[in-house]
C-alpha cells in the first residue's frame, strides 16, 4: 500500500517533470522527493521516470501508474473536502419532508433562498403523510418537516407560523349544508367528522376532529381515513365531513366534495418543525429563509 506522501510526490512530479518545482509545491527538499521516487521504483521493480541533466519524463510504466492513480486520488481528496466542509457547516444536504402540492411549491421557493444563504448546501424533499413525516424526523432520516399545526410534541420544536389560511369544511356535495354559502362550527354536530389515525399526535387530532361544538353539542365521529385522499373519498361517499385549509379547494377539487368556509373557526396554520436534539446551522438557515420569503418573525417553540 502506498503512503500519502508517496502518492503526492509521484503525482506532483508527473505534473511538474522537475524535482525542484515538485519540492517547492510539497514544501520538502529536493533530496526528499528523489528518495521517495527511488523507493517507489524499488517497490515496483522498474523505473517510473527517465532522468537526465536536462529533463525528467515518465516511463511507460510511470505514465500508466499516473493515469490510473490520479482519478482515485482526486476522488479521495474530494470526499475528504466534502466531509470537512459538512462538518464545519460549509456544505451538505438538508432533507425536508412535506405533504401535498401546495407545500411543495412553497418549499421550492424557500430552497432557492436557502442556497443563497448557504451556497455550499442543497435542500432535498420527500413527500410523506403526516405520521410518516414525524417518524422520519424522529429517526433522523429528514432534518425538517413542513406540516400543519398544532403539533405539540415534547421532542419536537416548531418554528413560527409561516402560512395561515381560512379553515373550510369538506362536505358531501349532496349534503344540505353544501347548499349554504358558509358553515358555522356549531353545525359540525349535524353530521359525523371523518377521524384521523390514532398515530397522529393528539394535539393535531383535537384541532381537526373536535368532539363537541363551541356550545357543547356532541359531534358524532365518522370512519377514519389515513391520507387526505382517503378522507376526501369518505367525505364524497357521504360518510362525514372534515376541516381543511382553503388550498384544498384548489389542489383537491372533486365533483363529490363541496368546500364551505367555517366562519367562526380559527385558520389552518403551517410551519417547519425539527427535532430538539438535531438543530444545526443548516436547519436554522432554512427556518430563516422561509421566514424571509414569507415575511415572518423569529423562530419560537411550538
Amino acid at each position: 500500500m502506498l503512503e500519502r506522501h508517496e502518492i503526492e510526490a509521484f503525482l506532483v512530479l508527473a505534473d511538474e517533470l522537475h524535482f525542484g518545482r515538485t519540492a517547492e509545491r510539497l514544501h520538502v527538499s529536493t533530496a526528499r522527493v528523489s528518495q521517495t521516487v527511488r523507493k517507489l521504483e524499488r517497490r515496483f521493480g522498474a523505473p517510473l521516470f527517465v532522468r537526465t541533466s536536462r529533463r525528467v519524463e515518465p516511463t511507460a510504466l510511470g505514465a500508466q501508474l499516473a493515469a490510473e492513480l490520479r482519478p482515485a486520488w482526486e476522488a479521495v481528496g474530494a470526499a475528504v473536502r466534502r466531509v470537512a466542509d459538512a462538518g464545519h457547516g460549509r456544505s451538505g444536504t438538508l432533507r425536508v419532508a412535506f405533504g401535498g402540492p401546495a407545500a411543495g411549491q412553497l418549499l421550492a421557493g424557500v430552497a432557492e433562498r436557502f442556497r443563497e444563504r448557504l451556497p455550499g448546501w442543497e435542500a432535498t424533499f420527500r413527500e410523506a403523510e403526516l405520521v410518516d413525516r414525524i417518524a422520519l424526523l424522529r429517526s433522523g432520516e429528514v432534518d425538517l418537516v413542513f406540516a400543519e399545526y398544532p403539533l405539540r410534541e415534547p421532542d419536537l420544536m416548531a418554528g413560527p407560523v409561516l402560512v395561515s389560511e381560512p379553515r373550510m369544511l369538506a362536505l358531501p356535495a349532496g349534503h344540505r349544508l353544501a347548499r349554504l354559502g358558509a358553515v358555522t362550527a356549531e353545525r359540525l354536530a349535524d353530521l359525523p367528522l371523518v377521524q384521523l389515525p390514532s398515530a397522529v399526535p393528539q394535539s393535531f387530532r383535537a384541532d381537526r376532529t373536535p368532539t363537541r361544538t363551541p356550545a357543547g353539542r356532541p359531534i358524532p365521529p365518522g370512519p377514519a381515513g389515513t391520507t387526505l385522499n382517503e378522507i376526501l373519498t369518505l367525505v364524497g361517499a357521504g360518510r362525514g365531513a372534515f376541516p381543511v385549509g382553503a388550498q384544498a379547494r384548489r389542489y383537491h377539487p372533486r365533483p363529490d366534495v363541496a368546500y364551505r368556509p367555517l366562519t367562526d373557526a380559527p385558520p389552518v396554520q403551517w410551519g417547519l418543525l425539527h427535532h430538539r436534539d438535531h438543530a444545526t446551522p443548516a436547519t436554522e438557515a432554512f427556518h430563516q429563509a422561509a421566514q424571509e420569503l414569507l415575511g415572518v418573525g423569529a423562530a419560537t417553540d411550538g
